[in-house]
């Protein structure tokens, strides 16, 4: 489980000894006196023994204490380091939201941070997905909103004070101790379900439902509003924010493929060549929208998203993704019913052009748009001709024929004036 499970682990803390907690910026000292907002809900871990002026603490919190750790009152002597003598106000933690893709992290199975390296993953699964494992850092406090759009957040397993709650019926447990309360709030719900994707194609993210809040929280850090492509046309990946240059593949599969060995091959045939040192790849699985006629929501249907970027700038921004692009579409053709690839598209934009691959599966969209409507036309007019043959739709009565009066009909009515001239008139043909 630990070669395909990921682990996401929350970056802020509320600890007592983080200067960042504290409006000053600092840790507050012996001549200090510390203050906690009296109606703001807080958990707070104590790794040392600290010496204090004074202490208003809030109406509903708690200190969790280190062994050794604790308070005592400043006895007045003097402290070179603290001679300030302020109010220290802790900062509030309840703007800290869980679909906050800034305030995680991924780390490696031996909870060591992994290395940013060739492998990222699009927004919506910066957050921890259905099957991921949780890690809140040993000896630390925290508190984190979980307000989200779905009533139950799944997960694989939730890692809090070093030790790890892996079966819904351990997170159970916990969710009734007192501290629980204090460190999750929200409307949403977070379930431990101790269960691994079960499918070695992937599994989906999960967190569509909650897109909107991830990327308002992403865009809020940078000033809500995306970065301007270096390229025409960018393309939209799903499960992204902003648009992006470089380079998406779509592929179908079979039920041979396999997401893990398809990732490595990639890895070790492309990403580890010296050309394509600057490009990164996202991979996974996701679910893309179906419609009816390019307008009606239809259905989902799952397929495997390739995403590549680089650091290639100007007019070269998105070639070096392109390129791998393109060797990864002849590996495919080689390859692919090996690997249980049934197909891919490709689309490309770059800083000096638009692929064309992109305008051929639009061409190819429109085409069948065309069909389809008319195929429902022939089946409208086989419909018609049912229900008539079935006596089920009668005939419309026949119109009378429009006749004008012809010259040579004179002889049939002689009281008709003569016309001026016969002339142009003499063919019987005439007639309408």
């Amino acid at each position: 489980a630990a070669t395909t499970a990921v682990y996401k682990q929350w970056i802020p803390n509320t600890n007592f000894e983080t200067g960042s907690n504290w409006d000053k910026g600092r840790v507050p000292c012996a001549s200090d006196v510390v203050h906690f907002e009296k109606n703001k809900v807080v958990s707070v871990f104590v790794r040392s023994p600290h010496a204090l002026t004074d202490m208003y603490l809030p109406l509903n919190g708690e200190l969790v204490l280190a062994s050794g750790a604790g308070f005592t009152a400043f006895d007045g002597s003097w402290d070179p380091g603290c001679d300030s003598g302020a109010t220290v106000r802790f900062a509030d933690a309840e703007h800290h939201a869980w679909f906050d893709p800034t305030l995680w992290q991924a780390v490696s199975p031996s909870r060591e941070l992994e290395p940013g390296g060739h492998i990222f993953s699009v927004d919506e699964e910066r957050v921890p997905c259905h099957y991921d494992d949780v890690i809140f850092q040993p000896e630390t406090s925290f508190r984190v909103n979980v307000d989200s759009s779905r009533q139950v957040i799944h997960l694989r397993s939730i890692s809090l004070m070093g030790q790890e709650l892996s079966s819904p019926e351990a997170w159970a447990g916990y969710l009734r101790g007192p501290s629980a309360p204090l460190q999750f709030h929200g409307n949403g719900t977070l379930q431990v379900t101790g269960t691994s994707c079960p499918d070695k194609s992937g599994c989906a993210c999960g967190n569509t439902p909650d897109r909107h809040r991830i990327c308002t929280a992403l865009l809020g850090a940078s000033g809500r509003q995306c970065p301007a492509p270096a390229c025409r046309s960018p393309l939209q990946p799903l499960g992204h924010c902003c648009r992006v240059c470089g380079a998406t593949i779509s592929l179908d599969f079979t039920p041979d493929f396999d997401l893990q060995k398809y990732r490595d091959r990639l890895v070790q045939a492309l990403l580890s060549q010296p050309k394509y040192a600057g490009v990164r790849m996202a991979i996974s699985k996701v679910h893309k929208a179906r419609t009816f006629l390019g307008v009606i929501p239809r259905s989902s249907t799952p397929l495997i998203q390739i995403v590549l970027i680089d650091d290639k700038v100007g007019a070269q921004t998105g070639t070096a993704a392109e390129q791998m692009a393109a060797d990864i579409m002849e590996d495919i053709a080689q390859h692919g019913e090996a690997l249980g690839i049934s197909s891919g598209k490709m689309e490309v934009a770059t800083g000096s052009t638009f692929s064309g691959q992109a305008g051929s599966h639009a061409l190819s969209r429109i085409t069948v748009g065309v069909v389809l409507g008319l195929l429902f036309g022939l089946l409208l007019l086989g419909g018609i001709l049912f229900l008539y043959r079935k006596g089920k739709l009668r005939s419309l009565p026949r119109l009378p024929a429009l006749r004008l009066p012809r010259p040579w009909d004179r002889a049939e009515d002689p009281a008709s004036p003569a016309p001026a001239s016969d002339k142009g008139f003499d063919n019987p043909m005439f007639d309408v």
